[in-house]
């Protein structure tokens, strides 16, 4: 049985090229869900609505839920709402970027 868990594991390892910090930490990462057929809907969101890399993020998000080993299928949405600000980033991510908590 894939979990939760396992997909947001395997996501820590997809970058913004421009922020040296996961996508998990990041707090972009609004949802997991791992259906019984073994297929995992990501919802996810960006820093910023004008971000360029916007597509390959989605797609290394996409692809890295693939690798996770029992998954049949992966979607990744991005949405915009509710918008990202630094509070949902982890305490780590923070320290790291310098970002008071």
């Amino acid at each position: 049985m894939i979990t939760q868990e396992q997909v947001l594991e395997a996501l820590k390892e997809c970058y913004d090229p421009e922020i040296p910090v996961n996508v998990v930490d990041l707090g972009l990462i609004y949802g997991v869900e791992v259906t019984p057929e073994d297929k995992v809907k990501v919802t996810m969101t960006l820093t910023t609505p004008g971000c360029g890399m916007a597509h390959n993020i989605a797609m290394q998000v996409k692809q890295r839920a693939l690798q996770v080993p029992g998954v049949k299928d992966a979607s990744v949405t991005v949405v915009w709402e509710p918008a990202w600000d630094s509070s949902k980033m982890s305490p780590a991510a923070k320290q790291k970027l310098g970002i008071p908590s």
